[in-house]
């Protein structure tokens, strides 16, 4: 195999795994910020509105991460920088 295949590899292999790590730490994270979210619903029904907003809040924060991992992986895919490196050497 050539170095161009091999960065294609090793590409996809890593945009995969970003993504499966990055999804799989953010949905358990959301989970558990609604679960709580909820509990303290339960508890004090009068501070709906202040408990909601902070979810939203931190809910955003959380799917930032998720946001970021998918990026990474876009740009491993798409905008590889390692390509231009192989080009400019002559390698593959």
């Amino acid at each position: 195999m050539d170095a161009s295949t091999w960065i294609a590899m090793i590409s996809i292999f890593t945009a995969g795994l970003t993504i499966a790590i990055g999804s799989i730490g953010s949905a358990l994270g959301e989970g558990r910020a609604v679960s709580t979210a909820l509990s303290a619903l339960a508890q004090q029904p009068d501070a709906a509105p202040t408990i909601t907003r902070t979810l939203f809040v931190g809910l955003a924060m959380v799917e930032s991460t998720a946001i970021y991992c998918f990026v990474v992986s876009m740009i491993l895919l798409f905008a590889n920088p390692f390509w231009n490196q192989l080009a400019t050497t002559g390698g593959g």
